[in-house]
């Protein structure tokens, strides 16, 4: 090794055992492209292979270890700083040493925990990565490759609709009704509007879909709107008794499932935001907190479910075999 870079290197490349078959899932990045990464849930197994290899064939690199991570970290964009990690796992691939050729290495991290849904906002980043390292005296040599985490939830058991009212003493009043107060990422809003008492020429009326995003504690506390969709409910002046029906698909926004204080160090939360415009131009807001959530794979619950039936019908067939041949034992 020598101080002008004269001296033994290497690349390092990172390759998931099932890079082939595993799906991937687009995730927004910091500059607000989109890119796609292997996509993994809580509890799965990360396993693959670290492969080294010499810039310059029949020189020996000399090192101080090679390891492999998987962490999942916080950043806050106004403290970049400082990085929270919350899984840190440390896999070492060879103890100090020298490497005369290249050379691949095998990790596995098996079932591990991954608490938290992947996130880049506006002012958070949460992350997923492995890290390979080969530690040398002057300069390390390391390779990340980002993964997402999506969070998986059930049908919520109580799921109750809204209903709110809008008034202004003697001029308006509305009520408005929502199908549900939780909704997964592909789901339908699905909900009426009733005017009761309409004294004032309201000339627009929308809703929109508000995230909301604190980042942290205390005194330093930030918050971030952000209006992720507006939709039009009418255009032109109510008349009283008269009801208008709302469908508004999810489907096509970017949306994230609801986090509530992550780590202590962010939330995320969506509101619904019911707009209303005179012919002034005066506007009346109401706001409403829903609970977004991601829906597990069908296929992948079917698949699971194929699993049990099939199991079962082995169990009721073996027992079957075993009383038909008690009986021809007889």
């Amino acid at each position: 090794m020598s101080f002008f870079g004269f001296g033994q290197s290497a690349e390092i490349d990172i390759v998931l055992n099932d890079a082939e078959t595993r799906k991937k899932a687009e995730h927004k990045t910091e500059d607000g492209k989109k890119d796609k990464y292997f996509l993994f849930y809580d509890g799965e197994t990360v396993s693959g292979k670290v492969n080294v290899t010499l810039k310059n064939p029949g020189k020996r690199l000399e090192h101080y270890g090679i390891k492999i991570e998987f962490i999942g970290q916080i950043e806050l964009y106004y403290d970049r700083g400082n990085h929270h990690e919350f899984v840190s796992l440390v896999k070492d691939l060879a103890r100090p040493g020298e490497l005369s050729q290249s050379q691949t290495f095998d990790f596995e991290f098996t079932h591990v925990e991954k608490p938290y849904e992947s996130y880049t906002g506006q002012n958070v980043k949460l992350r997923y990565f492995l890290r390979a390292t080969i530690s040398r005296r002057l300069n390390d040599i390391s390779k990340e490759m980002d993964i997402v985490v999506h969070t998986l939830c059930t049908y919520p058991e109580l799921n109750s609709s809204i209903k709110m009212e809008v008034g202004i003493e003697d001029c308006l009043h509305i009520e408005f009704e929502y199908n549900k107060s939780k909704y997964h990422l592909r789901d339908v809003i699905v909900g009426k509007i009733y005017f009761l008492l309409v004294r004032i020429k309201i000339k627009h009326m929308e809703i929109d879909i508000i995230k909301r995003e604190t980042t942290g504690t205390g005194p330093s506390v930030y918050h971030e709107n952000d209006t992720i969709a507006k939709y039009e409910i009418m255009d032109g002046a109510p008349v009283r008794g008269e009801s208008i029906p709302i469908r508004l698909f999810l489907a096509g926004y970017e949306l994230t499932p609801t986090m509530r204080d992550i780590n202590k160090k962010f939330s995320v939360r969506y509101y619904l935001n019911l707009v209303l415009i005179d012919e002034e131009e005066r506007r009346y807001f109401k706001q409403q907190e829903i609970i977004l959530w991601r829906k597990g794979d069908i296929v992948r619950r079917s698949m699971s479910q194929q699993a049990a039936i099939a199991s079962q019908r082995f169990v009721g067939s073996s027992e079957t075999a075993a009383v038909q041949a008690k009986e021809e034992s007889k």
